[in-house]
C-alpha cells in the first residue's frame, strides 16, 4: 500500500469482523446509509458467481472498466515487490489492494470494509482509524488459522479494534464477548453491545438471525448518528433505517426463490452455526429435499446432522472449486447424518431438476446449501441472480471440475 501511495488513508471506513453474518451487516449497513444520501462504497467477500461483486459502489457491482483501471494501477507493483523483495502477494491481498485504489479514486462518504478472515492479521486491517469496528457473532469456523475456542477466535476477530474507536458487538458467546471486553478496555475503545431490536415493516431479509444481525446494524447506526465515531455525526434518520432494510440486498443467505411452482431457500451456510441458523428457519415446515455440495475443510458431518431431522430427500453435488469433495462422499455422509434417501449428482443444473421433479410431486421446498460457490451457481441456474452479469469468474462458475 506504501507503494501505492497509502490511498486507504483517504477513506473513512466502518470496518466488520465476525465469523457468521459480516456480508449481511456490511450490505445493510451500505443500504441505510445510501438510504440517508450518503455516498457508499463496500468491499465484501467471497463473490457468489462475478468477482465485481466484491466491490460495490452506489449500490451496484463496479463496471469492468473501472475494475480493469484499479487493477492495472495496482498489479504492476505486485509484479514489482515480489520479484524485487521475493514477496509472495495473496489473492485477497492483491484484491483488497485493488478495493483502496478503486474507492481511493471516487472518495466516497463512507467505504464499508469486511474482513477476509479473522481480523488481527487481515489484510483490511491496515486502516488506521474506522470510524467504528463491528463485530458480529463469533463461531467456530477455520479452527486450524484462528484458534479452537469462541475466545481464541473472537481474540483475532477483536485485532481491528483500533485504540480509541469504538466498537459494536453483535450477540455471541460469552466468552467471545469477554475476550472483545478485554481488547477493548486494553485499547480505549467504547464498547457498544447490540441489544435486540425489532427491524422495521417490511425488513427484506428472511430468518431470525438476520433480525439479529439487524440489532448489530442498528447499534453501529446509533454510534455514528450520536457522533460517537472519530468523525462528525451521520444524519440518519429512523425513515432511512426503514426504508434502508426494506431495500436491502443480500443473496444466496437464506433467500427465498420461486421458480416453476417450486419454492426454493438457498442459503450459504457452510459452517456449523450457520446450519443451526437455516434449521431454525426449516422449524414447523414441512420435510425438506435438499440439494448440498460442501468443500473438503468443513465440518460436513456436523452440519449435515443438524439439518437431518428436516430432510426426506437429498442429491449431494461437486462444487466449482478445488477443495470440492465428490458427490459420492458428501451422499454417504448424508446416509452417516440421517438422511435415509441420498443420490450423488454430476452436476448442479442435474440435481436441482431432480429435486424440483420431487418438489412438484410433493409439494415440499427445496433448499440449496453447503458452500456459496455452490448458492452462486444454484441462483444462475435459477434465474435468481440479482444483478447484471459481469465477467464470471472463470475459475469458480466455468472451470472444469478437478
Amino acid at each position: 500500500m506504501a507503494s501505492l501511495g497509502n490511498p486507504q488513508n483517504t477513506l473513512r471506513c466502518i470496518h466488520i469482523a465476525g465469523t457468521n453474518g459480516k456480508g449481511a451487516v456490511a450490505a445493510m449497513l451500505d443500504s441505510v446509509l445510501r438510504a440517508a444520501g450518503y455516498r457508499v462504497a463496500r468491499y465484501t467477500s467471497p463473490h457468489l458467481v462475478s468477482i465485481n461483486e466484491r466491490f460495490f459502489i452506489g449500490g451496484e457491482p463496479v463496471a469492468d472498466d473501472a475494475l480493469a483501471a484499479a487493477a492495472d494501477e495496482v498489479f504492476p507493483v505486485i509484479t514489482r515487490l515480489e520479484r524485487d523483495r521475493g514477496l509472495e502477494v495473496t489473492f485477497f491481498e492483491a484484491l483488497t489492494a485493488v478495493a483502496f485504489a478503486l474507492f481511493s479514486r471516487i472518495r466516497p462518504d463512507v467505504t464499508v470494509l469486511e474482513t477476509g478472515l479473522g481480523g488481527r492479521l487481515d489484510a483490511t486491517n491496515i486502516i488506521a482509524s474506522p470510524l467504528v469496528s463491528v463485530i458480529t457473532r463469533i463461531g467456530l469456523d477455520h479452527c486450524d488459522w484462528l484458534g479452537s475456542t469462541h475466545a481464541a477466535i473472537a481474540t483475532e476477530k477483536a485485532g481491528i479494534v483500533k485504540p480509541g474507536c469504538p466498537v459494536v458487538c453483535g450477540a455471541m458467546p460469552s466468552e467471545a464477548l469477554d475476550a472483545i471486553r478485554r481488547v477493548a478496555a486494553e485499547k480505549g475503545s467504547p464498547l457498544t453491545v447490540a441489544q435486540p431490536w425489532t427491524p422495521p415493516a417490511g425488513f427484506a431479509l428472511f430468518g431470525a438471525f438476520q433480525e439479529e444481525n439487524a440489532s448489530t446494524v442498528k447499534a453501529a447506526l446509533d454510534v455514528l448518528r450520536e457522533g460517537r465515531s472519530p468523525a462528525r455525526s451521520f444524519a440518519i434518520p429512523d425513515s432511512a433505517i426503514a426504508e434502508g432494510l426494506a431495500r436491502v440486498v443480500w443473496p444466496g443467505r437464506c433467500q427465498r426463490v420461486v421458480k416453476a411452482g417450486v419454492t426454493y431457500i438457498v442459503d450459504g451456510a457452510h459452517n456449523p452455526d450457520g446450519a443451526v441458523a437455516l434449521a431454525h428457519v426449516l422449524d414447523g415446515m414441512a420435510p425438506v429435499g435438499l440439494v448440498a455440495g460442501f468443500c473438503g475443510d468443513k465440518d460436513v458431518s456436523g452440519h449435515l446432522r443438524t439439518l437431518a431431522p428436516h430432510v426426506s430427500r437429498a442429491w449431494a453435488v461437486p462444487i466449482r472449486n478445488d477443495r470440492s469433495l465428490a458427490p459420492e462422499v458428501v451422499a454417504a455422509r448424508m446416509e452417516s447424518a440421517g438422511i435415509a434417501a441420498a443420490t450423488s449428482c454430476s452436476a448442479v443444473p442435474e440435481a436441482l431438476s431432480v429435486a424440483a421433479g420431487w418438489a412438484r410431486e410433493t409439494g415440499n421446498p427445496v433448499v440449496v446449501c453447503g458452500s456459496l460457490f455452490l448458492v452462486g451457481e444454484a441462483l444462475v441456474a435459477l434465474d435468481a441472480y440479482p444483478w447484471r452479469l459481469h465477467s464470471p469468474d472463470v475459475n469458480e462458475l466455468l472451470a472444469p471440475l478437478p
